[in-house]
């Protein structure tokens, strides 16, 4: 009489498994990166030439109401200028990106655009791309 060996050997297929854990990270990195925290929601006039920066940027986004908010934090537009000078620091060269939507007036632009001026702060314009 041939006894066989009649066990079952339960398995776990984990050659696979590294390189799923390789692109979920892949996935969450570049996800990360294109995602901003400090952004409003708006729409933005368009520019046929966009440029990116890779530099750290202070967002300040108005919104349709006139709303001022300094990295997703309301700040009233008398008081924006202290609050700029307090989130720049000496000495560095920061950007503070403006966002401000397509169909605000052109003074209330030029107003944010003044204290900048004043302070020898160095603003741009955010856009969208028309493509």
């Amino acid at each position: 009489m041939v006894r066989r060996n009649k066990r079952f050997h339960a398995e776990v297929a984990t050659s696979s498994l590294s390189d799923i854990m390789f692109f979920l990270l892949l996935f969450f990195l570049i996800i990360s990166t294109l995602a901003n925290p400090n952004v409003i929601k708006m729409t933005l006039p368009k520019s046929k030439n966009n440029e990116k920066t890779n530099k750290q940027l202070i967002s300040l986004s108005v919104t349709e109401e006139k709303k001022y908010f300094l990295d997703k934090e309301e700040v009233a537009f008398d008081q924006l200028e202290t609050a700029l000078m307090s989130k720049v620091t000496p000495g560095a060269d920061e950007t503070i990106v403006v966002r401000i939507p397509y169909n605000l007036q052109v003074q209330d632009l030029v107003d944010v655009l003044q204290i900048g001026v004043k302070n020898k702060l160095k603003f741009v314009i955010a856009t969208s791309n028309t493509q």
